[in-house]
């Protein structure tokens, strides 16, 4: 009877050699992680650093000389007396009229004008990139530019518009030198500048409205003005509210176009801005704790209607 024969068996795996790789294979990872993650931080301390410094410290160094004032190289504490200063100011209430007028205005032309250029340019089917870029050329000029095509449309004795008007053997007007025309002569310029990129938005907005919408008013016998004011509208509600927030807060803070249509303050102050006020302030009476006064009042107020405005619309999305 032969011995029985044992066969030989494998050997199992070193645990260490297993949990080694798992180890550099967690390591790897990890290393991966760190690498993508700083850089993603690396980039967001840089976007932090910028706003902190351009947008962030100015802020808060307005709100400290608001209360401070500079005389003979020596700064002090002024209290209120620079609001009071600010408030007592008729120009102060001058300039903050004409703000609201030229807000209002804008918003008239400037709001309007655009969304019904968008719906223009949607009902095209060709050539609409060579529109866009039309539409949004003037957006591209240097302001410097512009403003010189309208001084030259706005002269009295060889603008373009009185010699239209007096073909059309109407009585010539003095666009930029009367104080009832001027304002309106500023906004028309600004709405032909800065028209572009509202309109582009605008189209966009427009081109994501599904057509069964535009289809379904029309088999219930819509017509255009009703597709509009029942499709067009509503669907578009989100950007419009946008952009008239937008809108408010930049015609709140015009400063070039009167600046440079009008020198600042207009005829008799009539085109004179609450920004063009602060620049005075602070370039032409070296009163740097008036300006910051006059800057924070402004502050205040867009801060304020701009939360007013968003609380507002959440509540109006929650009904």
């Amino acid at each position: 009877m032969s011995a029985p024969t044992l066969t030989p068996r494998k050997a199992p795996p070193r645990p260490g050699r297993a949990t080694g790789l798992r180890t550099n294979a967690s390591r790897e990872a990890l290393v991966r992680a760190l690498r993508r993650n700083l850089s993603a931080h690396g980039f967001l301390i840089g976007a932090v650093l910028c706003f902190s410094f351009f947008s962030w410290y100015p802020m808060v160094r307005e709100f400290v000389l608001a209360f401070q004032k500079t005389e003979d190289g020596r700064t002090t504490w002024a209290g209120w007396s620079n609001l009071s200063t600010v408030f007592n100011d008729p120009a102060f209430w001058q300039a903050w009229r004409n703000t609201l007028l030229f807000t209002g205005l804008a918003l008239l032309l400037g709001f309007a004008v655009p969304f019904v250029v968008a719906l223009v340019l949607n009902e095209f089917r060709h050539a609409q990139g060579y529109l866009r870029l039309l539409v949004y050329l003037p957006v591209m000029l240097p302001p410097v530019a512009s403003v010189l095509l309208f001084k030259y449309l706005y002269d009295p004795g060889y603008g373009l518009l009185n010699r239209i008007l007096d073909l059309l053997h109407l009585p010539q007007q003095q666009w930029l030198q009367d104080p009832d025309t001027a304002m309106l002569s500023v906004v028309i310029a600004a709405t032909w500048m800065n028209m572009g990129g509202a309109t582009l938005i605008y189209l966009a907005a427009l081109q994501g409205i599904p057509g069964e919408l535009y289809d379904a008013a029309e088999l219930d016998g819509a017509g255009l003005l009703r597709k509009v004011w029942y499709v067009t509208i509503p669907q578009t509600r989100l950007i419009l509210s946008l952009m008239l927030l937008m809108q408010i807060i930049a015609t709140m803070q015009v400063f070039t176009e009167p600046f440079l249509l009008t020198n600042g303050a207009g005829p008799e102050g009539s085109t004179t801005t609450v920004v063009y006020l602060i620049y005075q302030y602070a370039f032409n009476f070296n009163n740097y704790g008036g300006a910051a006064a006059l800057g924070l009042v402004l502050l205040v107020l867009l801060a304020g209607f701009s939360g007013a405005y968003v609380r507002l619309s959440r509540a109006d999305q929650d009904e």
